[in-house]
């Protein structure tokens, strides 16, 4: 009798530790998950801090995300640090990289591939508790079934899944097999528009005006649309994001050689305040950078007559 007792306050201790554990780590997702944890990145003046920061912060994340799967902030919280990283660190320097390099080049692309593709299998999992079929779905083109599920407060997981679907896609477009699922990407951020189409002041409209203005006519590129959706961009955020100016001027501008209006989009980033807006503050001195470096490298995107 004394055995079994002891055996059972040994069971009961044990359970109560590990509920307090749960309840614990829950308590940290939460934390880690909430808008005002993000503010840490996005207010920062200091981009190459925060690029040397991020790795640590992503994988915290994710080996917490390990112990509270269900957590639904954090996962997308850490699918989405792995879309921006990629694109930030990884995709945009290499981009800037002098042609010599091409083999760091290609390998920090590489890299940037492969976690746009990882952040977005890991906000799919989550995507896949409310519509198990949702991958099936969207492969078999049954895209208003696979979608309905969702709502409103589903629309930031179905943005950064389809942002990194189609960023991964932007750095192989060879890449065939990842090409032919691209109206399944736009399907999900046509989804978010219909519920939302105010995102993340505009961020919705800014991921059109890349998708439109970067992809060929044959795969639904349509450098109008992205104009009309670079309007409905300025329009959403306020002019507080420079995004769109450095969207429409590094696709439809170059598409089309309009080197006067990209020199003029890119001249309104350069002219933008970044301390107007703190929560922004990051993107738009990343941005800045960006701007810098393609007006000095003009004549890598246009032929110039100077250049003759």
């Amino acid at each position: 009798m004394r055995y079994k007792i002891a055996l059972l306050a040994a069971l009961l201790a044990a359970s109560v530790a590990c509920s307090l554990n749960k309840m614990a780590m829950n308590k940290v997702a939460g934390m880690l998950s909430a808008p005002s944890g993000s503010n840490v990145f996005t207010q920062d003046n200091d981009p190459d801090l925060v690029g040397d920061a991020l790795p640590f912060a992503i994988k915290l994340y994710e080996s917490l995300l390990a112990s509270v799967p269900d957590n639904e902030g954090l996962r997308l919280r850490t699918g989405s640090l792995y879309i921006m990283y990629a694109n930030a660190f990884l995709q945009t320097p290499a981009n800037m990289m002098p042609r010599q390099e091409l083999d760091q080049k290609e390998f920090m692309l590489g890299r940037a591939k492969n976690l746009y593709l990882r952040g977005r299998d890991m906000l799919i999992v989550g995507l896949e508790k409310k519509n198990p079929s949702l991958l099936q779905q969207l492969k078999d083109r049954k895209y208003k079934e696979a979608l309905a599920p969702y709502i409103k407060k589903d629309v930031p997981t179905l943005y950064w899944a389809a942002a990194g679907w189609v960023g991964a896609f932007g750095i192989d477009p060879f890449d065939m097999k990842l090409g032919l699922t691209l109206p399944e990407a736009a399907a999900m951020m046509e989804r978010v528009i219909e519920l939302d189409p105010g995102f993340n002041r505009g961020a919705v409209h800014n991921f059109y005006i890349l998708y439109y203005g970067s992809l060929p006519e044959y795969m639904g590129g349509d450098p109008k649309k992205a104009r009309e959706h670079f309007e409905l961009a300025i329009a959403a955020s306020g002019n507080r994001d420079t995004s769109p100016f450095l969207s429409l001027a590094a696709t439809v501008d170059v598409k089309e050689q309009n080197v006067e209006e990209f020199k003029s989009l890119l001249q309104r980033v350069l002219e933008f305040d970044p301390n107007s807006d703190l929560d922004n503050r990051l993107v738009n001195i990343l941005n800045q950078r960006k701007a810098r470096w393609l007006l000095d490298h003009l004549d890598d995107y246009f032929l110039l007559e100077d250049s003759k």
